[in-house]
C-alpha cells in the first residue's frame, strides 16, 4: 500500500508544484486521506521537489545553459556585467539569499509547528486574497530585462514565504512579481528559474541527511520517495508548458477561488475532527 501512496503523491506533487496553490499544502492534506493517515513529512516533500525541479531544468535547459555561461564569462570579464543573461545569474543568486538564510534559522519550525494544517488552511485563503489583489491592480508593464537587484531581493523574500505550507513557491514569487509590476509570464518565468537554487539545496540536504541516517524521510521509505520523485518529474515537465501557456491567457482568478475554498474546507474538516491538524 505505501508504495500506491508514493504513486498519488508524486502525482500530487508534480500537479501542484508549480501552481500557486502550494504543493506542499496538498502533500500534507492529502497525505491524511491515505490509507496511513500520516503527514508524509518536511524530508519526504523536499526530496520530490527535486523532481519537479529537475523538470524545469529539462524545460528550460537552454536558458539555463545559456545563463550559466554568461554569468562565469561576466566573472573572467569575457562578457561584460550588464549582460542581460550574465545579471540574470547574479540576480537569481541574490534572490535565492533570504530562502537560503531563513531556511536554515527556522528549520526546526519547517520539520513540525509549520506543519499544522490550521496554519496551512488560513495561509491558502491569505495569500489566495493577496494573490486577487496584486494580479488586479498590478501593472503588468515590468519584463525580465528590467529586473533589478532591489526587486531580486523583494522576490526572493516572497520566496522565502514558502518556507510555511499553504503559501506556495511560486504562488508567494509571482505575488511579488506582479505587485511590482511584472507581467504574469515574467513573474512565472523568474519563479520556476528562482527556485532551482533553493529546491536543490533543501532536497539534496534532506536527501543526505535521509541517507546517513541523521534524518527520516517519514514513513516512506527511500524506495518509494524515489518513485514519487520520478512521477513528479514527468507530471511537472508537463505542467511547466501548460501553465505558461495559459497564463498567457488568463488571469489567476481560478487558483485564487481554488485556494479560498480549499482552505474554507480544511477549516471545516479540522473543525468536526475529520482530520487532525
Amino acid at each position: 500500500m505505501s508504495w500506491i501512496e508514493a504513486i498519488i503523491l508524486g502525482l500530487v506533487q508534480g500537479l501542484t508544484e508549480f501552481l500557486p496553490i502550494s504543493s506542499s499544502a496538498h502533500l500534507r492534506i492529502v497525505g491524511e486521506f491515505l490509507p496511513s493517515a500520516q503527514d508524509p513529512g518536511a524530508a519526504f516533500t523536499a526530496i520530490t521537489q527535486l523532481g519537479t525541479e529537475l523538470a524545469v531544468i529539462m524545460f528550460f535547459w537552454r536558458d539555463i545553459v545559456r545563463i550559466i555561461s554568461r554569468w562565469f564569462g561576466s566573472l573572467t570579464g569575457k562578457v561584460s556585467r550588464d549582460d542581460p543573461d550574465a545579471r540574470m545569474g547574479w540576480l537569481v543568486i541574490i534572490g535565492s539569499i533570504p530562502i537560503g538564510v531563513l531556511g536554515i534559522l527556522l528549520q526546526e519550525y519547517i520539520d513540525t509547528t509549520f506543519r499544522s494544517l490550521w496554519i496551512t488552511a488560513t495561509m491558502l485563503i491569505v495569500f489566495g486574497l493577496i494573490l486577487a489583489v496584486a494580479d488586479a491592480i498590478g501593472k503588468q508593464d515590468r519584463h525580465l530585462e528590467q529586473l533589478t537587484v532591489k526587486h531580486g531581493i523583494f522576490f526572493g523574500l516572497f520566496q522565502a514565504l514558502a518556507l510555511i505550507p499553504g503559501v506556495s513557491r511560486s504562488g508567494g514569487t509571482i505575488t511579488g512579481g506582479l505587485l511590482m509590476g511584472y507581467t504574469r509570464e515574467a513573474a512565472t518565468r523568474y519563479s520556476f528559474l528562482l527556485a532551482i537554487p533553493a529546491v536543490f539545496a533543501s532536497g539534496l540536504y534532506k536527501l543526505a541527511k535521509t541517507l546517513s541516517g541523521e534524518g527520516v524521510v517519514g514513513p516512506y521509505g527511500l524506495g518509494e520517495t524515489f518513485l514519487a520523485t520520478a512521477i513528479a518529474f514527468v507530471v511537472g515537465f508537463v505542467m511547466v508548458g501548460w501553465l505558461l501557456r495559459y497564463i498567457s491567457t488568463h488571469t489567476f482568478k481560478l487558483f485564487v477561488w481554488y485556494r479560498i475554498l480549499l482552505g474554507l474546507a480544511l477549516y471545516i474538516l479540522l473543525a468536526t475532527q475529520v482530520i487532525s491538524a
